[in-house]
């Protein structure tokens, strides 16, 4: 078969604004970049919001590993299905991140028979949407150092500015510098650093942001800071910053349209750093998706530890969204690793190992079925399963009330996720959800923290020292004690351990800081090792990304 590269260059894209007439969208309400890409007119996306709304289907996963899972794929996948049904479908997914892309993963757009396309646009630069949100991160910080150079009459604390600068890119050794050296003429000196931009607050800001009113009311309730003496809290509406990072966001917020290869339309818009924030794509893309079809397909972020928990805890709450079913992807690769299995011997039958790792499968089927929606299972099938491992799966799903369908979109497209797609349809036409969240609002947030370690994560219960604990307090009497909790730990474990695989009992959660996101209007609770600025790998996916002599861009995957 092709590489993912090689399919999407040979795809037969239509032109955009005939997929957008699919939707009933007006080609004057396009914003065209080229003729494969285009943006919704943000007074057209408003005017939508009486509609009624379709029907949600998130897509999430088993806990990742380096065999993959393929969240995206079967998304797209399934919502290819769907319309091969007959159904009126769109899909909604995160914008790729360069560091990523030149990382580890080599691109975000889907693979094989399921993508969406222009591919490289897609994973490169796309419509500038993050290099717009990274532009008004840093107009923030510039701000912040030229307020502290002229005046700093609120008496801004240097050691406590909280707000560092962010680039898209992994690279490790931007994580701690230090700025302003050279003179007075170069500002204060002081402790600095860089995290990735997908895991900026106004990442999260923006894909939580109904309308520019509401991005500019929490672009300046960020708080970037705390003043000398009383530590009262300080923020960007201080520096007057909201205004004019706005002004740099206003284009990026309207969504992005483009297409699968089977000409279904998808949004692309926005994407936060899963173990950081909430892993979503934007709301105001997935409200648009909801207007103008009758089922919208989306994702979240790595397992649904993580991803399906604060999809359902941060953005529905937060957007009043009802999501109507769920997938919970998994790979026979994956529950080997779970099981025990190395990578190097995947290719194996190894039925033992495939039933010790559905444990893993089995805990996040439970805690999935806490948020009161109606769930199915989708094996993202390899070559190399077989069908004893594959009825291993079936057998035990089916012991918890739950189908599991093999899918082959992959290689087959939208017609190898057919089975799933009328499992989904039927799901969320049956009206069984009962969408809740995990915890309520007035709820401590140390409690809330805890019920999510012990729900979700099968500990016994989270740890942290007196300096944390004090903060937790801290932040109730600022006002903020109503704010929903966002989990930052590792992807790969329900604990903070990335080695304890499967499905661990018996740990506690180690709480290693607390950083206030008062804009995106969350509490992020830092555990385990967890980085805002990752770094590249041994041997980056950027080693093999070249321009071939026709000017084609080679090795993403």
């Amino acid at each position: 078969m092709k590489s993912d590269i090689e399919i999407a260059r040979a795809a037969q894209m239509l032109p955009i604004a005939r997929v957008a007439g699919r939707l009933g969208i007006p080609e004057k309400e396009l914003a065209l970049y080229g003729n494969t890409k285009a943006k919704l007119n943000l007074e057209y996306v408003q005017s939508l919001r009486e509609r009624a709304s379709g029907k949600l289907v998130l897509v999430t996963a088993m806990s990742p590993t380096p065999a993959g899972e393929g969240k995206t794929t079967v998304a797209i996948g399934l919502a290819d299905a769907m319309n091969r049904l007959g159904k009126n479908a769109t899909v909604c997914l995160r914008e790729p991140s360069l560091g990523p892309c030149f990382g580890m993963k080599g691109g975000a757009a889907g693979g094989g028979m399921a993508q969406v396309v222009p591919m490289e646009d897609i994973n490169l630069h796309f419509t500038g949407d993050m290099h717009a949100i990274g532009a008004a991160h840093n107009l923030l910080a510039a701000l912040i150092g030229n307020y502290i150079h002229w005046s700093n009459d609120i008496r801004l604390d240097l050691r406590r500015v909280t707000w560092r600068r962010v680039l898209d890119m992994n690279d490790r050794q931007l994580r701690q510098i230090t700025t302003g050296l050279g003179g007075s003429a170069n500002g204060f000196p002081r402790e600095d650093g860089f995290d990735i931009t997908v895991a900026s607050e106004v990442m999260a800001i923006f894909c939580l942001s109904r309308d520019l009113e509401d991005l500019q009311r929490r672009l300046g309730n960020i708080v970037i800071g705390y003043t000398r003496g009383d530590l009262a809290p300080v923020t960007a509406a201080q520096m007057e910053a909201p205004g004019a990072m706005t002004a740099l966001l206003r284009d990026a917020l309207a969504p992005n349209l483009v297409q699968t290869l089977e000409n279904n339309p998808a949004f692309i818009h926005g994407g936060p750093f899963a173990n950081i924030a909430h892993g979503c794509n934007s709301v105001i893309a997935t409200e648009t998706a909801l207007k103008l079809s009758d089922y919208v397909v989306t994702e979240a972020g790595f397992g649904a530890d993580l991803g399906a928990e604060k999809f359902f805890d941060v953005k529905c709450r937060k957007s009043g969204l009802h999501p109507s079913a769920v997938v919970i992807v998994a790979t026979v690769r994956a529950l080997k690793m779970h099981g025990g299995v190395a990578r190097d011997a995947l290719e194996h039958e190894d039925v033992a190992a495939v039933q010790r790792g559905l444990e893993n499968l089995g805990r996040h089927i439970r805690n999935t079925s806490q948020f009161g929606v109606p769930l199915t299972v989708a094996i993202n099938h390899f070559t190399s399963d077989t069908q004893a491992e594959l009825d291993a799966i079936s057998h035990y799903v089916a012991q918890r009330g739950v189908t599991a369908h093999v899918c082959t979109h992959w290689s087959d497209g939208g017609a190898g996720a057919q089975g799933l797609a009328g499992s989904v349809v039927e799901l969320a036409d049956s009206g069984t959800a009962r969408f809740r969240t995990l915890y309520e609002d007035d709820m401590s947030l140390w409690d809330k923290a805890r019920t999510i370690a012990r729900s979700i994560y099968g500990a016994d219960d989270i740890n942290a020292d007196k300096k944390i604990r004090d903060q937790f307090r801290q932040f109730e009497r600022e006002g903020y004690g109503h704010f929903p909790i966002c989990m930052a730990k590792t992807q790969y474990s329900f604990s903070t351990d990335p080695a304890l695989m499967g499905a661990p009992t018996n740990h506690n959660v180690k709480i290693r800081e607390l950083s206030l996101s008062a804009g995106a209007e969350f509490l992020v609770v830092v555990c385990g090792d967890i980085m805002r600025m990752p770094g590249l790998p041994r041997v980056p996916a950027a080693n093999h990304i070249s321009v071939n002599a026709q000017g084609e861009i080679d090795g993403l995957f």
